[in-house]
């Protein structure tokens, strides 16, 4: 009796728990179906960005982006060496994301797709956005489609193109740095020849470069050599860069390196990804291309090779002096898919979003990742440790490409102390400055250009790779610049001059 009757007081007991229990999960399930519905009531902001390291961004940044800027963010990462092909099959095939980047180099194939209505027109906006009003004009002038812009830009400096070589092995075989055309041969020579790291096995060669003759190594040798930057002025009329005697020049250089094995002989098909890892295990010695790489791939060659030591040379001699080819101030830029974005409402909550990235709190994080793990404050300043560099790699740098106008923002703290091989980076970018060749077409539209233009340039980029192999002569590789001009590129020349002349009698002053 007495048992049952003690079960008994403690019947109640168990039930107002059970029920105190049920009260609290049925609240937290409240709870979990508000959150989930004031999520959904968040603009959804499909994006698609190149990604130019091994690893995706940190979710936990990304997710915190999410929550500052109140969005739900989708964003397809694509690697670099593949994003061209993604993102023009995907303007084809309709499956543009709402926010979609597209590099400068390919954006004058994008330019029928905007003039035929494919992409929202954002000027008229800009204004409304505490950010955005404030964006280089300069910049976006030269990103305009008859007049109108469609882009959001993401900057970079004019030239950061330049040499990364192994000083060690230059020091290992008593070589200075080159300063000079020759000077650079004879080192890739000797780094091909004379056992640089000294094994005792003939296991490496001097240049390691990739299937890309804007970024690789070739359009850099050949602005050495003194060739213009995709044009030149010539008798009153734009003559392109690959009929002018200093590109000659530059493939009978490269076909000399391609002959003598100075290059890796699989250059004309090789990703910018194995590329590096020629750097990185030791068989290359010289890499030719953004200068701000080395500090990347001087972390994972050491790895390798404790003993490694990368450096950077950005004045190189040549026939007119040091000279560089150098791009629009923008690397690329976000245009809007009218296909994805239904509404002008969408349109300005996906502007909204941009110009809320480049507020402080947002732009620092995605500038440097988290105070403590991925960096340090001092005097209202950023300080890289060289300690949390690999974490920066895969966390934070993969970022970047979501950053608009990020050099001129004064939103983004400054770096007082950073990574070695980064800042002198930096550094030789602005000296490269002084000596940059520009495009005298940026800006300046040719029809012809914009409907045949990638299939045209595909016709040069073949030859050329074909003569540095040595499947083609000078008249076989003339015959091929004749059948580029039968198939339009006359009619480019002609739209472009016409153009040139047009824009400077407009920007001339007026007399007074």
């Amino acid at each position: 009796m007495n048992f049952i009757s003690t079960h008994a007081r403690r019947l109640p007991a168990l039930l107002l728990l059970l029920i105190g229990l049920l009260l609290v999960l049925g609240a937290c399930s409240n709870q979990h179906k508000s959150a989930a519905i004031a999520d959904q009531d968040r603009p959804l902001i499909t994006i698609m960005a190149p990604l130019h390291f091994p690893n995706q961004p940190d979710r936990k940044l990304v997710s915190d982006i999410e929550e500052l800027t109140e969005t739900r963010l989708q964003i397809e990462w694509v690697p670099d060496e593949i994003y061209s092909d993604k993102m023009t099959m995907s303007l084809a095939t309709n499956s543009l994301k709402k926010a979609t980047f597209v590099k400068h180099t390919d954006f004058l194939s994008l330019k029928s797709a905007i003039r035929a209505g494919e992409f929202w027109e954002i000027g008229p906006y800009l204004k409304d956005f505490d950010n955005l009003k404030h964006l280089d004009m300069n910049i976006l002038d030269q990103t305009t489609v008859n007049g109108k812009l469609y882009g959001l830009y993401t900057e970079r400096p004019s030239s950061r193109q330049g040499i990364i070589l192994r000083k060690d092995w230059l020091d290992r075989l008593g070589l200075g740095v080159p300063q000079n055309l020759e000077e650079l041969y004879e080192v890739m020579r000797r780094f091909t020849y004379d056992d640089p790291d000294g094994n005792g096995q003939d296991d490496t060669f001097g240049l390691a470069d990739r299937n890309d003759l804007i970024y690789g190594s070739f359009k850099t040798l050949s602005s050495y050599f003194g060739t213009p930057n995709n044009w030149k002025i010539e008798n009153n009329k734009l003559i392109p860069e690959f009929e002018t005697q200093p590109y000659r020049e530059t493939m009978n250089f490269m076909r000399r390196l391609y002959t003598e094995k100075l290059v890796n002989q699989d250059f004309a098909v090789t990703s910018k990804q194995l590329q590096r890892n020629m750097i990185i295990s030791g068989k290359a010695g010289i890499y030719i291309g953004s200068m701000t790489d080395a500090q990347r791939l001087s972390e994972e060659a050491k790895s390798v090779h404790p003993d490694a030591e990368l450096i950077i040379v950005n004045r190189i001699a040549g026939p007119e002096g040091y000279r560089v080819w150098s791009i629009p101030n923008y690397n690329g830029l976000y245009l809007f898919s009218k296909r994805a974005i239904k509404t002008e409402e969408e349109l300005l909550a996906i502007l909204a979003f941009f110009d809320r990235t480049m507020d402080k709190d947002i732009s620092n994080l995605m500038r440097y990742g988290y105070e403590g793990r991925h960096y340090e404050l001092r005097d209202n300043g950023v300080i890289l440790p060289e300690r949390a560099a690999q974490l920066r790699v895969n966390e934070v740098n993969p970022l970047r490409p979501l950053m608009i106008a990020d050099l001129r923002n004064p939103n983004v703290l400054p770096i007082q102390e950073g990574e070695q091989l980064m800042e002198l980076a930096e550094q030789l970018s602005q000296d490269n400055e002084k000596f940059i060749v520009k495009d005298p077409t940026v800006n300046l539209e040719s029809a012809t250009s914009d409907e045949k233009g990638a299939v045209l340039y595909k016709i040069i980029t073949d030859a050329t790779y074909n003569y540095i192999l040595g499947q083609l002569d000078e008249e076989g590789f003339q015959k091929e610049v004749e059948k580029w001009r039968r198939q339009g590129g006359e009619q480019i020349i002609n739209e472009l001059t016409e153009a040139y002349y047009r824009n400077s009698a407009a920007t001339e002053p007026s007399p007074r």
